[in-house]
């Protein structure tokens, strides 16, 4: 028998959602997933509502917004009828972090390329990784060392 319009377990939320139940309880401890009902014997249970409210802030979360972020969307999506400029900016706001990872994270890269390029082999002694990674000012820029900092 179908679960669709019944009320489900916390494992088969879970399960529709593609996370753990230990995920579920996280959300509702920190109030983005709303309490559930429980039977006389206090197991959870959960309608379609949670299925959807709970897929969002998994989907949410695999786009990388923050908790906080997660949490004003859904409170924005639980108001159909307002204007969606905050939703925009919020997204606008998170696409110029990931922007300027991706960046940082490019400087990274060319950094550990050029690293592992100058590597010839040998002893540990001797090796350009190790002399690199000891002393940030034998990177080419100083932005691969901060950018190291920042994303580590």
């Amino acid at each position: 028998m179908s679960a669709i319009g019944q009320a489900i377990s916390i494992g088969e939320l879970a399960r529709r959602a593609d996370c753990k139940p230990e995920t579920v309880r996280y959300y509702e401890r920190i109030g983005l997933l709303r309490d559930a009902s429980r039977t006389e014997g206090g197991q959870r249970r959960y309608g379609e509502d949670a299925v959807r409210r709970l897929t969002f802030i998994r989907h949410a979360r695999d786009f990388g917004f923050s908790v906080e972020a997660v949490r004003e969307l859904l409170a924005m999506s639980d108001q159909p009828d307002m204007p969606c400029h905050q939703v925009d900016a919020i997204a606008k706001h998170h696409l110029e972090k990931v922007e300027s990872r991706l960046q940082r994270l490019t400087v990274l890269r060319e950094e550990l390329q050029r690293m592992v390029a100058q590597c010839v082999g040998g002893k540990v002694g001797s090796c350009r990784i190790i002399e690199v990674i000891s002393d940030h000012q034998l990177c080419i820029s100083e932005t691969a060392h901060g950018a190291a900092r920042d994303l580590g």
